[in-house]
């Protein structure tokens, strides 16, 4: 008789079993197809709200980035978020023509490296580092990319604008946090870091938390007109002290 339900045990245990499989295969199979076709990277929280309550988001994530791992497509984490992209190596092989977007010229490219590794960073703090004024337009063209942001207002006279990077910056570049920024020995390793290098000279440890810093007020809505106004009359000025 012993046998009998022992029998019956293993086949409930079985069918169990099965039925935990179907449900991760069908979740994971759910946030597959979420990923293929959101155009945007998913955090864990939105691809939790789609899934049966209980599901266990990361093990999904794991088990899906570990299945692409070395394909043509393959899952990675980029700000935090994940997204599928085609495999570093197979992205030259894919090019095709488009629309060639706006380049950044080296002002600009200077003023944005400048804004990733010191923010939260004012415009004036922002020049002071570069050693010349900032020509006119570059932080709008900067905003027009969407790689930058104004963060808030710095609490000393005059309360600056303080200007950091976006989580569309993140994903521009790859990165999973700011801190991915390379550091002293990776720009050197790239050659982005030529000739003598001072002694004692440092490359800034990034950080772009949300939350304000002691030392930043928020911005208020209000104030975006006039901080667009503010910021085209500083150009002109910068534009008349540079063809000084």
């Amino acid at each position: 008789m012993s046998d009998l339900f022992d029998a019956r045990d293993d086949e409930t245990d079985e069918a169990e079993a099965l039925a935990t499989l179907e449900r991760e295969t069908a979740a994971r199979r759910l946030v597959e197809a979420l990923l293929f076709a959101s155009a945007e990277p998913l955090g864990e929280e939105a691809l939790a709200a789609e899934l049966p309550e209980g599901s266990d988001v990361a093990a999904l994530l794991a088990r899906l980035e570990a299945d692409y791992a070395g394909r043509g497509v393959e899952l990675v984490r980029v700000a935090g978020k994940w997204q599928f992209r085609t495999a570093p190596d197979l992205a030259a092989r894919l090019t095709r023509e488009v629309v060639e977007p706006k380049k950044l010229g080296r002002a600009a490219l200077e003023v944005l490296a400048i804004v990733a590794y010191h923010q939260p960073v004012t415009r004036a703090e922002i020049e002071q580092i570069r050693g010349v004024a900032m020509s006119r337009g570059t932080l709008d063209v900067l905003l027009e990319t969407g790689w930058v942001r104004m963060r808030g207002r710095r609490r000393t006279p005059g309360r600056p604008v303080t200007w950091g990077t976006t989580e569309a910056f993140l994903v521009h570049f790859g990165l999973e946090t700011i801190q991915d920024l390379p550091g002293l020995e990776e720009l050197k390793g790239a050659g982005l870091l030529d000739g003598q290098i001072p002694a004692g000279f440092t490359v800034p440890l990034p950080t772009d938390g949300d939350a304000l810093t002691p030392d930043e007020d928020p911005l208020d809505p209000a104030d975006l007109l006039e901080l667009a106004a503010s910021e085209a009359e500083t150009d002109e000025t910068a534009d008349e002290r540079a063809a000084d």
